[in-house]
């Protein structure tokens, strides 16, 4: 199982962080599952009012969440799942997403929650999708490995590079 090893860490308090999630639109039951955990975990660390964006497909992550991470919000999560087909587009999709939301972390210093499935088939989506029945709840890791992480930064001291920050009712209208 994939999940092995996984830390086990307590919720820490980010009450005070602004967090987006943005989550793709393809296999529907899968994506709610992801979503549903994603927001568990927001709920546990104390995120209240988690602004959740949806997308066509996986490949419109990283756009989406560059514009969040410029907007402003401490930690984006990104959710997706891409299942492998008879040709290359899942190798080019799974690709193009995992460069562009690590760009995003590393461009705007902005923790981005890795919640991408590459799966085989169906079964693997929905067995990490956080669903009854599911072995893991990768949409709950992936906050919650944000927020831990921004968490870190601030306590750090890092600051995103200079920018245009908005408050919570001035952010874009991304979806």
């Amino acid at each position: 199982m994939s999940g092995a090893g996984a830390p086990t860490t307590a919720p820490v308090d980010c009450s005070d962080l602004r967090v987006a999630v943005v989550a793709a639109s393809w296999h529907r039951t899968v994506m709610d599952g992801l979503l549903d955990g994603a927001l568990r975990a927001c709920a546990d660390h104390g995120v209240l009012g988690a602004r959740v964006v949806r997308v066509p497909g996986s490949f419109e992550l990283p756009v989406a969440a560059q514009a969040l991470a410029a907007a402003g919000y401490d930690a984006v999560v990104a959710l997706g799942v891409v299942i492998r087909g008879g040709t290359p587009h899942f190798d080019y999709v799974c690709a193009a997403a995992t460069d562009g939301l690590s760009r995003v972390a590393l461009d705007h210093t902005v923790p981005v929650g890795f919640g991408l499935l590459t799966c085989d088939d169906e079964a693997q989506a929905l067995d990490r999708a956080g669903l009854d029945g599911s072995h893991e709840d990768k949409g709950y890791e992936a906050a919650a490995a944000a927020l831990a992480t921004a968490r870190v930064l601030a306590e750090v001291g890092a600051a995103p590079p200079a920018g245009p920050r908005v408050d919570a009712g001035a952010a874009p209208d991304l979806g």
